[in-house]
Protein backbone atom coordinates (compact mmCIF):
# COMPACT_ATOMS: atom_id res chain seq x y z
CA UNK A 1 0.00 0.00 0.00
CA UNK A 2 1.13 3.99 -0.53
CA UNK A 3 2.25 5.65 2.23
CA UNK A 4 1.61 9.73 1.76
CA UNK A 5 4.00 10.39 4.76
CA UNK A 6 6.85 8.00 2.72
CA UNK A 7 10.00 10.44 2.47
CA UNK A 8 10.86 11.85 -0.91
CA UNK A 9 11.33 9.02 -3.45
CA UNK A 10 12.95 9.19 -7.12
CA UNK A 11 11.49 12.25 -9.82
CA UNK A 12 9.09 10.39 -11.64
CA UNK A 13 8.68 11.21 -15.23
CA UNK A 14 5.97 10.29 -17.88
CA UNK A 15 7.01 10.07 -21.27
CA UNK A 16 4.16 10.61 -23.47
CA UNK A 17 2.99 11.96 -26.94
CA UNK A 18 -0.13 10.37 -28.18
CA UNK A 19 1.23 10.50 -31.49
CA UNK A 20 2.75 6.86 -32.74
CA UNK A 21 6.74 7.50 -33.92
CA UNK A 22 8.22 10.35 -32.57
CA UNK A 23 10.71 8.79 -30.91
CA UNK A 24 9.45 8.16 -27.37
CA UNK A 25 10.50 4.98 -26.83
CA UNK A 26 14.03 5.73 -27.83
CA UNK A 27 13.80 8.42 -25.72
CA UNK A 28 12.74 6.29 -22.71
CA UNK A 29 15.61 4.25 -23.53
CA UNK A 30 18.52 6.58 -23.83
CA UNK A 31 17.57 9.01 -21.63
CA UNK A 32 17.72 6.03 -19.10
CA UNK A 33 20.75 5.27 -20.21
CA UNK A 34 22.50 8.80 -20.15
CA UNK A 35 20.99 9.28 -16.85
CA UNK A 36 22.72 5.97 -15.37
CA UNK A 37 26.13 6.74 -17.31
CA UNK A 38 26.07 10.01 -15.20
CA UNK A 39 25.69 8.30 -12.10
CA UNK A 40 21.82 8.01 -11.25
CA UNK A 41 19.86 4.43 -10.60
CA UNK A 42 17.17 4.73 -13.03
CA UNK A 43 13.95 2.77 -13.31
CA UNK A 44 12.29 2.56 -16.75
CA UNK A 45 8.39 1.51 -16.75
CA UNK A 46 7.23 -0.01 -19.85
CA UNK A 47 3.44 0.80 -19.92
CA UNK A 48 3.08 0.44 -23.54
CA UNK A 49 1.57 -2.91 -24.46
CA UNK A 50 4.09 -3.41 -27.21
CA UNK A 51 6.86 -4.25 -25.20
CA UNK A 52 9.26 -1.76 -26.87
CA UNK A 53 11.42 -0.36 -24.39
CA UNK A 54 11.47 -4.15 -22.95
CA UNK A 55 12.76 -6.02 -25.92
CA UNK A 56 14.92 -2.94 -26.98
CA UNK A 57 16.88 -3.30 -23.70
CA UNK A 58 17.03 -7.27 -23.65
CA UNK A 59 14.06 -8.40 -22.02
CA UNK A 60 13.16 -11.50 -23.61
CA UNK A 61 9.18 -12.55 -23.84
CA UNK A 62 9.76 -15.23 -21.86
CA UNK A 63 11.75 -13.39 -19.09
CA UNK A 64 8.79 -11.70 -18.35
CA UNK A 65 6.66 -13.37 -16.17
CA UNK A 66 5.64 -10.36 -13.51
CA UNK A 67 4.97 -7.39 -15.65
CA UNK A 68 3.28 -3.78 -14.88
CA UNK A 69 -0.15 -5.62 -15.96
CA UNK A 70 0.61 -7.28 -12.52
CA UNK A 71 1.87 -4.53 -11.27
CA UNK A 72 -0.93 -2.59 -11.75
CA UNK A 73 -3.54 -4.96 -11.19
CA UNK A 74 -2.78 -8.07 -9.08
CA UNK A 75 -1.13 -6.07 -6.09
CA UNK A 76 2.52 -7.93 -7.41
CA UNK A 77 5.30 -6.15 -5.24
CA UNK A 78 7.91 -3.79 -7.02
CA UNK A 79 10.83 -6.13 -6.04
CA UNK A 80 9.07 -9.00 -7.93
CA UNK A 81 8.79 -6.75 -11.06
CA UNK A 82 11.84 -5.17 -11.48
CA UNK A 83 14.82 -6.68 -14.27
CA UNK A 84 18.19 -5.57 -14.22
CA UNK A 85 19.57 -4.71 -17.90
CA UNK A 86 22.98 -4.85 -19.46
CA UNK A 87 23.12 -0.99 -18.29
CA UNK A 88 24.53 -0.59 -14.86
CA UNK A 89 21.98 1.63 -12.88
CA UNK A 90 19.37 0.86 -15.19
CA UNK A 91 16.72 -1.17 -14.43
CA UNK A 92 13.15 -2.02 -15.85
CA UNK A 93 9.44 -2.99 -15.16
CA UNK A 94 8.72 -5.12 -18.74
CA UNK A 95 5.57 -5.07 -20.17
CA UNK A 96 3.55 -7.71 -22.73
CA UNK A 97 0.92 -7.66 -24.76
CA UNK A 98 -1.58 -8.23 -21.62
CA UNK A 99 -1.58 -4.65 -21.17
CA UNK A 100 -3.67 -4.46 -23.72
CA UNK A 101 -6.87 -5.68 -21.70
CA UNK A 102 -5.77 -3.56 -19.14
CA UNK A 103 -7.36 -0.34 -20.31
CA UNK A 104 -11.04 -2.74 -20.34
CA UNK A 105 -10.16 -4.06 -16.54
CA UNK A 106 -9.16 -0.62 -15.46
CA UNK A 107 -12.39 1.02 -16.01
CA UNK A 108 -14.41 -0.64 -13.26
CA UNK A 109 -11.77 0.14 -10.48
CA UNK A 110 -12.67 2.97 -8.21
CA UNK A 111 -8.73 3.54 -8.06
CA UNK A 112 -8.25 3.49 -11.51
CA UNK A 113 -6.46 6.30 -12.25
CA UNK A 114 -4.29 5.83 -9.14
CA UNK A 115 -3.14 2.25 -9.38
CA UNK A 116 0.02 2.96 -10.61
CA UNK A 117 0.60 6.18 -8.61
CA UNK A 118 -0.08 4.07 -5.77
CA UNK A 119 2.64 0.97 -6.98
CA UNK A 120 5.22 3.44 -7.24
CA UNK A 121 4.53 4.69 -4.06
CA UNK A 122 5.39 1.34 -1.79
CA UNK A 123 7.87 1.62 0.83
CA UNK A 124 10.04 -0.76 -1.02
CA UNK A 125 10.57 2.41 -3.16
CA UNK A 126 12.84 3.48 -0.56
CA UNK A 127 15.34 0.95 -0.12
CA UNK A 128 15.63 0.77 -4.10
CA UNK A 129 17.07 4.14 -4.02
CA UNK A 130 16.36 5.56 -7.78
CA UNK A 131 17.11 8.72 -8.48
CA UNK A 132 14.53 8.86 -11.60
CA UNK A 133 11.48 6.84 -12.85
CA UNK A 134 10.70 7.01 -16.30
CA UNK A 135 7.66 6.19 -17.96
CA UNK A 136 7.00 4.57 -21.20
CA UNK A 137 3.32 6.02 -22.29
CA UNK A 138 1.62 4.31 -25.11
CA UNK A 139 0.76 6.27 -28.38
CA UNK A 140 -2.68 7.03 -26.98
CA UNK A 141 -4.46 9.38 -24.13
CA UNK A 142 -5.76 6.11 -22.70
CA UNK A 143 -6.38 5.21 -19.35
CA UNK A 144 -2.75 4.13 -19.08
CA UNK A 145 -1.52 7.32 -19.97
CA UNK A 146 -3.83 8.66 -17.46
CA UNK A 147 -2.51 6.63 -14.90
CA UNK A 148 1.44 7.90 -15.59
CA UNK A 149 0.22 11.53 -15.17
CA UNK A 150 -1.10 10.60 -11.90
CA UNK A 151 1.86 9.04 -10.42
CA UNK A 152 4.36 11.22 -12.13
CA UNK A 153 5.91 14.83 -11.12
CA UNK A 154 6.29 15.65 -14.70
CA UNK A 155 5.72 14.93 -18.49
CA UNK A 156 8.44 15.26 -21.23
CA UNK A 157 7.29 15.00 -24.63
CA UNK A 158 9.20 13.96 -27.38
CA UNK A 159 8.13 16.01 -30.70
CA UNK A 160 9.18 14.95 -34.12
CA UNK A 161 10.68 17.54 -36.61
CA UNK A 162 8.13 16.80 -39.03
CA UNK A 163 5.39 18.85 -40.72
CA UNK A 164 1.96 18.33 -38.22
CA UNK A 165 4.70 18.11 -35.25
CA UNK A 166 2.60 20.59 -33.48
CA UNK A 167 -0.75 19.57 -34.37
CA UNK A 168 -2.06 17.12 -31.45
CA UNK A 169 -0.05 18.86 -29.19
CA UNK A 170 -3.08 21.11 -27.57
CA UNK A 171 -4.74 17.76 -27.27
CA UNK A 172 -2.01 16.42 -24.87
CA UNK A 173 -1.37 19.51 -22.91
CA UNK A 174 -5.20 19.54 -22.80
CA UNK A 175 -5.02 16.21 -20.66
CA UNK A 176 -2.22 17.18 -18.46
CA UNK A 177 -4.39 20.42 -17.19
CA UNK A 178 -7.27 18.13 -16.83
CA UNK A 179 -5.08 15.69 -14.54
CA UNK A 180 -3.77 18.54 -12.88
CA UNK A 181 -7.02 19.68 -12.27
CA UNK A 182 -8.36 16.35 -10.63
CA UNK A 183 -5.62 13.86 -9.48
CA UNK A 184 -2.30 15.62 -9.61
CA UNK A 185 -2.30 19.20 -8.79
CA UNK A 186 1.35 19.19 -8.93
CA UNK A 187 1.91 17.77 -12.33
CA UNK A 188 4.13 20.18 -14.64
CA UNK A 189 5.12 19.70 -18.01
CA UNK A 190 9.20 18.81 -17.82
CA UNK A 191 9.69 20.13 -21.14
CA UNK A 192 9.13 19.01 -24.93
CA UNK A 193 12.45 17.51 -27.10
CA UNK A 194 12.71 17.75 -30.50
CA UNK A 195 13.42 14.66 -32.07
CA UNK A 196 14.23 13.26 -35.27
CA UNK A 197 15.89 16.31 -36.25
CA UNK A 198 18.07 17.07 -39.53
CA UNK A 199 19.92 20.15 -39.49
CA UNK A 200 20.26 19.80 -43.57
CA UNK A 201 16.22 19.95 -43.65
CA UNK A 202 14.74 23.48 -43.83
CA UNK A 203 11.54 21.79 -42.50
CA UNK A 204 13.27 20.63 -39.40
CA UNK A 205 14.72 24.24 -38.75
CA UNK A 206 11.18 25.38 -39.01
CA UNK A 207 9.43 23.08 -36.74
CA UNK A 208 11.90 24.10 -34.38
CA UNK A 209 11.47 27.73 -34.91
CA UNK A 210 7.95 27.30 -34.59
CA UNK A 211 7.87 25.50 -31.71
CA UNK A 212 10.24 27.61 -29.73
CA UNK A 213 8.17 30.67 -30.78
CA UNK A 214 4.87 28.68 -29.27
CA UNK A 215 6.23 27.04 -26.45
CA UNK A 216 9.68 28.87 -25.65
CA UNK A 217 11.62 27.94 -22.66
CA UNK A 218 9.68 24.39 -22.33
CA UNK A 219 11.79 23.38 -25.58
CA UNK A 220 15.12 21.78 -24.66
CA UNK A 221 17.93 23.73 -25.75
CA UNK A 222 19.04 19.76 -26.58
CA UNK A 223 17.84 18.32 -30.23
CA UNK A 224 17.74 14.92 -30.86
CA UNK A 225 19.25 14.17 -34.32
CA UNK A 226 18.11 11.86 -36.57
CA UNK A 227 20.72 9.28 -36.48
CA UNK A 228 21.16 5.63 -38.08
CA UNK A 229 23.11 4.50 -34.91
CA UNK A 230 19.68 5.48 -32.64
CA UNK A 231 17.44 2.78 -35.22
CA UNK A 232 20.02 0.02 -35.12
CA UNK A 233 20.75 -0.17 -31.32
CA UNK A 234 17.46 -1.41 -30.65
CA UNK A 235 17.62 -4.62 -33.08
CA UNK A 236 20.67 -5.11 -31.07
CA UNK A 237 18.76 -5.04 -27.54
CA UNK A 238 21.26 -2.04 -26.22
CA UNK A 239 20.61 1.71 -25.60
CA UNK A 240 22.73 3.50 -28.32
CA UNK A 241 25.45 4.90 -25.50
CA UNK A 242 26.40 0.75 -25.38
CA UNK A 243 25.81 0.20 -28.92
CA UNK A 244 28.19 3.26 -30.02
CA UNK A 245 28.88 5.68 -27.26
CA UNK A 246 30.32 7.93 -30.01
CA UNK A 247 27.35 8.29 -32.08
CA UNK A 248 26.05 11.34 -32.71
CA UNK A 249 22.33 9.69 -31.03
CA UNK A 250 24.47 9.03 -27.94
CA UNK A 251 26.20 12.53 -27.58
CA UNK A 252 22.63 14.30 -28.17
CA UNK A 253 21.05 11.64 -25.55
CA UNK A 254 23.80 12.57 -22.68
CA UNK A 255 23.51 16.05 -23.70
CA UNK A 256 19.98 15.99 -22.78
CA UNK A 257 20.64 13.86 -19.46
CA UNK A 258 23.24 16.69 -18.37
CA UNK A 259 20.37 19.52 -18.97
CA UNK A 260 17.99 17.81 -17.33
CA UNK A 261 19.84 17.13 -14.43
CA UNK A 262 20.95 21.02 -14.76
CA UNK A 263 17.14 21.87 -14.84
CA UNK A 264 17.16 19.91 -11.24
CA UNK A 265 19.77 21.73 -9.62
CA UNK A 266 21.68 17.99 -9.58
CA UNK A 267 24.57 19.17 -11.37
CA UNK A 268 25.99 22.79 -12.05
CA UNK A 269 25.61 24.34 -15.33
CA UNK A 270 29.62 23.85 -15.49
CA UNK A 271 29.45 20.23 -14.93
CA UNK A 272 27.26 19.38 -17.74
CA UNK A 273 29.81 21.54 -20.07
CA UNK A 274 32.53 19.68 -18.75
CA UNK A 275 31.27 16.19 -19.00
Amino acid sequence: MSDPLRPTGPRIIAIANQKGGVGKTTTTINLGAALARLDCKVLIVDLDPQGNASTGLGIETEDREYTTYELLLDDVGLSDVIKPTETTGLHIVPATVDLSSADVELVSNEKRSFLLHDALRQFAMDALEYDYVLIDCPPSLNLLTVNAMVAAHSVLVPLQSEFFALEGLSQLMLTIREVRQTANPTLRIEGVVLTMYDIRNNLSQQVEADARDNLGELVFKTVIPRNVRLSEAPSFAKSVLDYDPESKGARAYVALAEELLTNHGRISVEEGAAT
